[in-house]
């Protein structure tokens, strides 16, 4: 009997992995296999967590003894409870404190409205079941008309309804006391020990004004993408909730600087550096900086002390505002401010006095993309280059463009093959 073989079916071509964009876009993706490998972990260094957990506990427990002590005052045991959801909203206070979802007005607001929702519930004769659902459902809703997104609201809203089914005696007053009581005391302890150690909490959301206390972006952030797009971006993506709008543009700020410093390739800021440079030293009277910056045109002056040693910088504005300080004619602007300066009755005055020590530098073997991000900031004119303490040389705004500008003219006359 002649054997009969499995006919092969044709086998499917072979769909390449994706890369790049495409691969974010699969992994953003609801339609995504569920994964619950490492790709789903957060990696905490362990100096964070430690902090986090201290700064919880402590708030927790300062919380607990406050209530007591309020408590005991007004012999109402019942309205000055510790919750609780607040462990969960301690969590995000300390762990996350720049997450949206942890920010003043989320705790506050949301663990209220959601008590107030879950409140609204009780008013009806439900089953326990369906109270309990919707409680969380109206939570939800509440706090997302009311911005004021915090995930223990869902809790509060819980906790509410399952403390009236067992017997609780609560109102409209349960919201305020112990809820937006407890979230409140907790927030001011998150502000407190958050500043203590180093954290910006609140988190600053809104846009970041320019250097020149004007209306304007910072220089850096004005070919960026708006507010606006940066939120739609991240609702494409289902993040909103996650990350602020300010904080994205933030990171990709970073990336950009990053992706700058790569563009470059070898340059180094030793090689784009000037040299000659034109410096005083520390007790140099006001007169010969004067005379420097009128003779040369600089924007900036490097002090020099011993060695080659920067001591400090000293720009036309600190000269304008010494002569501010000293109450010298400045209408005819950086001209009258030099003419104030070279006056005899100051001559006492020196470099030292009026010259910024608090510098930004790089050294020689940076990458010229770390200087796009530096000389970007309105507050900063020029870069020095140091080596240790010993001052190498400077990279102006001006060094900056023609190096920009020379880039461009290699990358346009590139004439690309086919």
């Amino acid at each position: 009997m002649p054997l009969m073989m499995p006919e092969r079916t044709p086998m499917a071509p072979k769909t390449p992995s994706p890369t790049g964009s495409n691969a974010l876009l699969q992994k953003g993706d609801a339609s995504a296999p569920l994964s619950l490998s490492g790709q789903m972990r957060v990696h905490v260094r362990l100096r964070q967590a430690l902090r986090a957990a201290l700064g919880a506990g402590l708030a927790l427990s300062l919380s607990a003894g406050l209530l007591v002590v309020l408590s005991a005052w007004r012999g109402d045991l019942a309205s000055f409870l510790l919750i609780a959801p607040l462990g969960a909203s301690a969590f995000l206070l300390f762990a996350i404190p720049n997450s949206p979802l942890a920010q003043p007005w989320s705790a506050v607001v949301g663990n209220t409205a959601s008590a107030l929702a879950a409140l609204a519930v009780l008013q009806f004769v439900l089953p326990a079941e369906i109270s309990v659902g919707l409680a969380v459902g109206g939570a939800i809703i509440a706090m997302a008309s009311l911005r004021a997104m915090h995930p223990p609201g869902g809790a509060v809203a819980l906790a509410t309804v399952l403390f009236a089914l067992e017997g609780g005696d609560i109102g409209i007053g349960f919201a305020l006391s112990p809820v937006l009581l407890d979230t409140a005391l907790l927030v001011l302890l998150a502000i407190g020990y958050n500043r203590l150690t180093g954290r910006h909490y609140p988190f600053r959301q809104p846009g970041e004004e320019g250097g020149h206390k004007t209306g304007d972006a910072a220089p850096d952030r004005r070919l960026g993408l708006t507010p606006d797009e940066l939120e739609r971006v991240l609702e494409r993506f289902n993040l909103g909730a996650n990350i602020g709008a300010e904080d994205f543009g933030r990171i990709l700020a970073a990336a950009e600087a990053e992706a700058a410093r790569r563009h470059f390739g070898g340059l180094t800021c030793g090689g784009v550096m000037s040299r000659d440079i034109v410096s005083v030293g520390p007790e140099a009277e006001l007169g010969i900086v004067a005379d420097l910056f009128r003779k040369h045109h600089f924007k900036t002056l490097p002090v020099v002390g011993d060695g080659g040693r920067l001591e400090g910088i000293i720009s036309q504005n600190d000269l304008i505002q010494r002569a501010r300080t000293l109450a010298l004619p400045t209408a005819g602007g950086f001209v009258g401010s030099l003419r104030g300066m070279v006056d005899p009755a100051n001559r006492a005055l020196c470099a030292s006095d009026i010259m910024t020590t608090r510098l930004k530098t790089v050294a020689p073997n940076d990458g010229v993309g770390v200087l796009v991000q530096l000389l970007a900031d309105g507050g900063v004119q020029a870069a020095p280059v140091v080596d240790g303490n010993r001052l190498m040389g400077i990279v102006t705004r001006s060094d900056l463009l023609a190096v920009l500008a020379h880039q461009t003219v290699l990358a346009g006359a590139v004439t690309p093959t086919v």
